[in-house]
């Protein structure tokens, strides 16, 4: 069973840090566009309708602005017991500080994000275009990453410098998962790279980032892509970002749709995906 609680100082994520059988789909935020509002009707907040039909949301709000603790743990309440959330960092310790200087700033993140319980399971680190590697800053963050906080972690570089074999092995020996990503940036990202414990694949619209919609050619090859996944024992996760113009939503509920309609056609039931 995969244990994701809130922060808890202490201990090393290379021992906590356990991936489950279980591929998740869903998007960046939960707003509902009124063109999906059949598809997941009331009773309830979007939150709850949301979860009815998807198993995991990115909190991305948390970029940009602090959330209460209780805020965090209304959200808990929202949904059932099997419901992930991934958390991305504030942007004032990825773009700001660029993950130096800010050991109070992760430790009020892991405080207030401790709110989701065990329904938390990721912390997303975005990194700016320009954030070279370091490897003095890479080990002091995490370091300081693994004392705050028992969930895994998923990294999205965007810089060429993290695309080495140097850093691919450091990648593995914290555990920490690099996002495949669409559009890749630089070559290389659009793979999962790192821990093969967790693939997170985050698409954030493609050829217009955050806008355009991916057609069902995409969304069938990305099913296949996620399922070779799954089938490796890799936590598998595919977040849509492409929420500008609301395409992440029907995005996801179309790649879920067809992930059961195949295995409907297969005979394959969802019983084996293990639930944390």
């Amino acid at each position: 069973m995969a244990d994701h609680s809130g922060a808890s100082p202490g201990g090393n994520r290379r021992s906590r840090a356990k991936a489950e059988s279980l591929l998740r789909i869903g998007t960046a935020g939960w707003s509902i566009d009124r063109r999906y509002a059949e598809e997941l009707p009331a009773p309830g907040s979007h939150l709850e309708r949301y979860a009815r039909r998807l198993k995991a949301v990115e909190i991305n709000t948390s970029f940009r602005r602090k959330h209460q603790p209780r805020t965090y743990e209304r959200w808990a309440r929202s949904v059932p017991d099997d419901f992930r959330f991934s958390v991305k960092l504030p942007q004032v310790i990825t773009h700001e500080r660029a993950l130096t200087g800010c050991g109070e700033l992760v430790k009020s993140f892991a405080g207030e994000t401790a709110g989701l319980g065990a329904k938390m399971a990721i912390w997303l680190v975005q990194l700016p275009p320009k954030l070279a590697f370091d490897a003095r800053t890479f080990d002091r963050f995490f370091d300081l990453v693994d004392l705050c906080s028992r969930a895994m972690v998923a990294i999205e570089p965007r810089h060429a410098s993290w695309f080495t074999v140097k850093v691919e092995r450091k990648l593995i020996e914290r555990r920490i998962a690099r996002v495949a990503a669409d559009p890749a940036k630089v070559p290389g990202a659009g793979a999962p790279g790192g821990w093969d414990g967790l693939a997170y694949f985050r698409w954030h619209g493609s050829p217009r980032m955050y806008y355009s919609e991916y057609d069902p050619q995409a969304l069938a090859s990305l099913r296949r892509r996620l399922e070779d996944s799954r089938h490796r024992g890799a936590a598998t996760w595919c977040i849509f970002d492409n929420t500008a113009a609301s395409a992440a939503l029907g995005n996801a509920l179309s790649l879920e749709a067809s992930r059961n309609t195949n295995r409907q056609g297969t005979g394959r039931s969802s019983a084996p995906e293990q639930l944390s």
